[in-house]
């Protein structure tokens, strides 16, 4: 199935969000670092603009400018209605309304579309998706997945969730994912089986941290998954112990969003 715009419903965050998400520190910052499913966040403007070095891949990154812009006009008020009709998954504490919400989104996707046409041309944003990259082996220090890997759980089985965290160690030696949960804020089906199997390979070192943010209610831990030299080619051996364990925090049960197509062609609930 073809990808095309109409099948999307951009939403992107703000740089502050994703030092929070990912529980970023001065020398995080100052990595090589991959923004793996982006969209249009403006993580990679504002640390381009701070002096640091951030690539990001999406397949969104196909179209225009122009494009993207167009699809976020048609879009914003189809999300901000879900929000509002589904306030009680998300936490109103760092953001407090869902006015607040649209107001600090749509600067992130106005500063993104600002930068991405130069960005573009530098280099910074490439068309690609997971789980296959375009990218030699440890080109990064450090990879972050937002919102994309355990989020949408339903549609995106196990298999590709070991596939797609496996590549991403093999382009950095960290990767960082956030949040763990699915949508309708319940723990992901999958994270107890993922961790349990990459650390059955005995390369990587995988955990559950929590972190200082929380928007989607229980969204307040992240995956890191660091690895060693020989990832590349995994072989079996002892289990590592996970960093952190957490006992999940959401409740299943909650009411979820309206559908709408995701990146993949497949329906689902939005994003905030």
């Amino acid at each position: 199935m073809s990808f095309t715009l109409e099948k999307v419903v951009p939403w992107g965050r703000s740089f502050d969000e994703y030092v929070a998400m990912f529980a970023l520190d001065r020398d995080d910052l100052q990595q090589k670092i991959l923004g793996c499913g982006d969209g249009p966040a403006s993580f990679n403007a504002t640390l381009t603009h701070l002096g640091g070095s951030v690539v990001s891949v999406d397949p969104i990154y196909r179209f225009t400018a122009e494009e993207i812009a167009k699809r976020l006009d048609e879009t914003y008020d189809i999300v901000m209605k879900q929000t509002r009709q589904n306030a009680d998954e998300f936490v109103w504490t760092q953001i407090h309304s869902p006015e607040e919400l649209g107001h600090v989104r749509m600067g992130a996707m106005r500063d993104f579309l600002s930068d991405y046409p130069q960005g573009k041309n530098e280099g910074r944003y490439v068309d690609a998706e997971l789980p296959n990259l375009p990218f030699s082996d440890r080109t990064f220090d450090l990879v972050l997945c937002s919102h994309l890997l355990f989020l949408y759980s339903e549609h995106l089985s196990r298999a590709f969730h070991l596939q797609s965290l496996r590549e991403l160690c093999r382009v950095a030696r960290e990767v960082r994912v956030f949040p763990i949960v699915e949508l309708g804020s319940i723990r992901s089906r999958h994270i107890d089986a993922v961790i349990a199997e990459l650390s059955a390979e005995g390369c990587y070192q995988v955990g559950i941290e929590r972190v200082a943010y929380e928007f989607q209610r229980g969204g307040n831990e992240m995956l890191r998954v660091t690895s060693s030299n020989n990832t590349m080619n995994p072989v079996g051996g002892q289990a590592a112990d996970p960093l952190i364990t957490q006992e999940p925090h959401a409740k299943p049960g909650h009411t979820r969003a309206p559908d709408h197509p995701n990146r993949r062609g497949q329906y689902r609930p939005d994003r905030p």
